[in-house]
């Protein structure tokens, strides 16, 4: 039986390439996933780790408790500390650490690299060990700094060029005074690292005379447990957290290898889609070898062969077929893997310096899957192999499906389908992320159950589709005769392509519906013309508000600035806003009271005043950060929503209580409107500073939009591999199929149907086929968007479903293609049959 299994692997090894190029793009994904990731994660690490070659102990603030209606604020590193650190016996030198946000232009004056990898720092005396110079010198005062060799390498930069930059703000205009190397994974991830002398970065950044950290690195022959010992002694108790450079180097590496394994996860889901889809065809092709070859299988029944032994032989094809689809898909992996790591560096996200990693690991997961998936889709094609009658060897005919076995399996479909729907009806009345899980097992419920039924429901929904079929004769009427023959047989064909559809159609629906929900909240809560950020959405410096005030053309501004007070011993953080301008600036519906933003008038969203059981015209204390109170009336309640919530309040109330004044944005509206020329104004007002966003709504709704595309082609082009393994599903169907009925197309072609008759045959069937499993995705996808809206609409007040009627015209319009395409090959075959051998054929 072992020597007939592998002869028939041989003796059909074109059937089964299809079969074997749908499970090697599976395992292929998957491994490349495992490659790629396990690759990116150690050069990462490896990186990571050399970042700490000069922190044997890093010594941080510790965090004071806030009590009463005290503001929890952070102790103070000062230089005072940095020079204890330095003197303790084991200490070889001790250095203060600063960072914070730095936009550097290039020559074209646009941000180098991505604004939320855009560092600064500063460069410890004469010569930092962490920062190597690899020309020039160390800079000194506020018109001097030094960058990395990379952004200087990517924007042309040398040493005594003149860059622009900004760190809050206001444009700066420093000098390049020395290039230097380093291994800071940012600027291995594409972004820019900008460094000061110390003096200036702490007054830039905010923190005159403040260290965010102190890097002590240890004497020869002192360990990292002995250094932490000494300073936890030296430095004041409680004032401090110490923790050892080892600890940092392994927190790092697994916070490293979380972040890789979600995106590990997500891509390995995507990956099993398409082995799922793959298995649908394994399944088919297997049943229709086992169907094409039942005189074989019953006459090894006649001379002895028992029903484990068919059995057997069944499942020791798919474990061949198997075997080498996880060799080929392993090394097609392989080559992802480093293909994905080549990109990263094109699309200027390059990834660390490496060896590819091809762990064991990998290498069992490629197997195990391939092997696995491919002999447990087999086996249900093995056993029905295995019932097939002896006597059969006596003519050409086996037993059909009995009429049981049809109403059981659409008495199990329609209970699957069933359950999962009303399991998704039950998760949408549920809370957020209460009902995702239910969510997910109803949509698997319901998909399985749709495909148990897809046997019954293809001979209505095809039959809808004869008045078309009908135009082109003769070839039309046998393709749809053909596209019911087998309802099995073409579910398992449609099924594929309905699962990838499904997914793509409900994705399209959710981000689209989300996409106008955000645009709408924009558009409604705000009446200002335009909004000032930081492109990372950093603070703002306060004199930025001052400028754009000053600038010819703007009638209004209002800053939105965040700070931390308490209320009734609770942290609560508060806005301030320009009382005398917001509310002409922002829309917000008012509940309770009036929208009046005065002295000691403000206003609260509707969660805050439940939470504190406030209603329009109460009173109540409010702690500042520098320990004063004030007695403020809550004038009204608004409805909140994504953009703006919590305690509004004058800034002339806030500003004497906020040591470190900063805006998240300005509010601006102009006498002119929106207009690119007003835009160029106002940027050119801000010193056309690379780190500063000018957007009025429309370029919020493009950024938002810009956001959801990137997304949906992401997730686009993972899924299309599992339509391409779908449409290697529907070549192998209709090869097979042609092989099937070799001798009914000798026939037709006797009687007068010529070749291309044939061709357009196939080709409709094809087409048939493709849209029917189209339909299907469709309609599910609409139904799981709408499901999913459901749980983000009671979150979000704008959202509303949005059916993409367009993209879901060019879906079926892609399925008929992708019918078309998928039948060439199998058309063609059919149209070159030798009529006479054919019709001679068994």
């Amino acid at each position: 039986m072992f020597r007939t299994a592998l002869r028939n692997v041989l003796a059909h090894k074109a059937r089964l390439l299809m079969t074997v190029l749908a499970v090697m793009l599976g395992v292929a994904f998957v491994s490349g996933t495992l490659v790629f990731t396990n690759t990116l994660s150690a050069a990462l690490q490896k990186q990571s780790a050399k970042g700490y070659d000069h922190v044997d102990v890093a010594v941080s603030p510790a965090w004071k408790e806030a009590e009463g209606d005290q503001v929890g604020e952070a102790h103070r590193l000062t230089r005072e500390l940095v020079d204890d650190a330095a003197a303790v016996p084991g200490a070889e030198r001790a250095i203060g650490v600063v960072s914070g946000f730095t936009a550097i232009a290039g020559k074209d004056g646009k941000l180098i690299g991505d604004g939320f990898q855009s560092q600064g720092g500063n460069y410890w005396g004469d010569d930092d060990p962490r920062y190597p110079l690899a020309e020039g010198r160390a800079p000194k005062g506020e018109g001097e700094i030094i960058i990395d060799s990379e952004t200087a390498r990517r924007a042309g930069y040398e040493v005594g060029d003149t860059v622009r930059m900004s760190v809050d703000g206001p444009v700066l205009e420093p000098v390049i005074t020395g290039v230097f190397t380093t291994d800071d994974g940012n600027v291995a991830a594409g972004g820019s690292l900008t460094l000061f002398d110390t003096a200036t970065a702490q007054k830039l950044f905010g923190k005159p005379g403040v260290f965010d950290e102190i890097d002590v690195q240890a004497k020869a022959g002192v360990t990292e447990t002995e250094l932490r010992d000494q300073l936890e002694k030296a430095l004041p108790k409680g004032a401090v957290d110490t923790v050892t450079g080892k600890q940092l180097a392994d927190d790092q590496a697994e916070m490293i290898a979380s972040s890789m394994s979600g995106l590990k996860q997500g891509l390995l889901v995507f990956a099993g889609i398409s082995l799922f889809v793959g298995t649908f065809i394994i399944a088919n092709t297997f049943t229709m070898l086992v169907a094409q070859r039942t005189k074989e299988l019953a006459l090894l029944r006649a001379v002895g062969a028992s029903r484990r032994q068919v059995t057997r032989s069944v499942l020791i094809e798919a474990l061949v077929v198997g075997t080498v689809a996880a060799v080929t898909g392993l090394l097609a992996g392989i080559g992802i893997g480093v293909g994905l790591r080549s990109l990263m560096g094109v699309l200027d996200a390059p990834v660390p310096d490496g060896p590819l990693i091809v762990s064991p690991g990998t290498v069992a997961a490629a197997f195990a899957v391939g092997i696995l998936v491919t002999v447990l889709a087999a086996w249900l094609p093995g056993r029905r192999a295995a019932r097939i009658p002896p006597v059969a060897a006596m003519s050409a005919v086996h037993a059909k499906a009995t009429t049981k076995s049809l109403v059981l399996r659409n008495t199990l479909g329609a209970l699957l389908s069933a359950a999962g729907v009303a399991v998704v009806l039950t998760a949408t009345t549920m809370d957020g992320t209460d009902g995702q899980a239910p969510m997910g097992l109803g949509a698997v419920l319901l998909i399985i159950g749709v495909f148990v039924l897809t046997p019954l429901l293809s001979r209505p929904l095809i039959a809808a589709a004869s008045p078309v079929l009908r135009l082109f004769g003769v070839s039309g009427k046998l393709a749809r005769q053909n596209s019911v023959r087998n309802p099995r047989r073409t579910a398992a064909t449609a099924s594929a392509l309905m699962i990838g559809l499904t997914l793509i159609t409900g994705l399209t629906v959710t981000a689209g519906s989300l996409q106008q929900a955000i645009e709408k909240l924009a558009a409604s809560s705000i009446k200002a013309d335009y909004t000032v950020s930081m492109v990372n959405y950093n603070a703002l410096s306060p004199d930025v508000e001052k400028t754009l005030k000053d600038t010819e053309g703007v009638v209004a501004t209002s800053p939105m600035r965040n700070a931390v007070t308490r209320v009734d011993g609770e942290t609560e953080y508060v806005t301030g806003v320009d009382g005398s301008t917001v509310s002409g600036l922002l829309d917000l519906p008012v509940r309770h009271g009036a929208f009046e933003v005065a002295g000691t008038r403000v206003v609260a969203d509707e969660t805050t005043a439940a939470y504190y059981g406030w209603k329009a015209g109460d009173t109540f204390t409010l702690a500042f950060e520098d320990g004063a109170k004030e007695r403020l009336t809550l004038a009204g309640v608004y409805e909140s929503n994504e953009m703006v919530r919590g305690i509004l309040l004058d800034t002339a109330v806030l500003g004497p209580h906020d040591k470190d004044a900063a805006d998240m944005q300005v509010l601006v509206k102009t006498a002119d409107g929106t207009s690119d020329a007003v835009k160029d104004s106002l940027e050119k007002a801000l010193g056309s500073n690379p780190g500063i966003a000018v957007q009025d709504r429309k370029d919020i709704s493009d950024e938002i939009g810009q956001m959801f595309t990137i997304v949906l082609n992401m997730v686009y082009g993972l899924l299309a591999m599992a339509v391409i393994v779908a449409v290697l599903g529907v070549v192998n169907t209709l090869a097979m199929s042609v092989f099937e009925r070799s001798q009914e197309i000798g026939m037709l072609r006797a009687v007068g149907l010529d070749r291309r008759g044939v061709k357009r045959m196939v080709r409709l069937e094809s087409m048939v086929i493709s849209l029917f499993g189209a339909v299907l995705g469709l309609g599910l996808g609409v139904f799981f968007g709408w499901a999913a809206g459901e749980l983000i609409a009671p979150r979000m007040a704008t959202y509303e479903l949005v059916v993409p009627w367009d993209r879901m015209g060019l879906f079926l319009l892609l399925a008929a293609v992708v019918g078309v395409l998928a039948a060439l090959w199998p058309a063609r075959r059919a149209a070159r049959l030798n009529m006479l051998q054919a019709i001679k054929a068994e």
